[in-house]
C-alpha cells in the first residue's frame, strides 16, 4: 500500500488511470488504526486489480476537506480522478470495505 501525502496525492490518485482505492486515516483515529492491518491485507489480496494508497489526514487536512472527507475512517474508490464511492465511520467494516473493492475490480 503506497503512502501518499499532499504533494503526491494528485499524481497518484487524481491523475492516475483506472481505479484507485484510498484509505483516509489518522494516527489519532483508533478505528482507523484497528482497520489498518485488515485494509493492508485486502490491498495485498487485490494487488494488481486496482491501486491502493493511504493518506494520513493529520498532515493533509485541507486536502481531506477538499476531497469531502468529513469523518474517519473513510475509504474511497476513485476512477480517473473522480471519487465514485466511499464507506465511512460506522459503515467502515472490513466486510463493507471488501464489498466496495469487489464492486470495481
Amino acid at each position: 500500500m503506497l503512502a501518499v501525502d499532499k504533494t503526491t496525492f494528485d499524481a497518484e490518485v487524481l491523475e492516475a488511470e483506472g481505479y484507485v482505492f484510498v484509505d483516509f486515516w489518522s494516527e489519532g483515529c483508533e478505528p482507523c488504526k484497528a482497520l489498518l492491518p485488515e485494509v493492508h491485507a485486502l490491498a495485498d489480496k487485490y494487488e494488481g486489480s486496482m491501486k491502493f494508497v493511504a493518506l494520513e489526514t493529520t498532515k493533509a487536512r485541507r486536502l481531506a476537506i477538499k476531497q469531502k472527507v468529513l469523518g474517519l475512517p473513510t475509504l474511497a474508490v476513485y476512477k480517473d480522478g473522480e471519487k465514485l464511492e466511499e464507506v465511512t465511520k460506522d459503515d467502515a467494516t472490513i466486510e463493507n470495505i471488501e464489498a466496495l473493492i469487489k464492486k470495481y475490480i
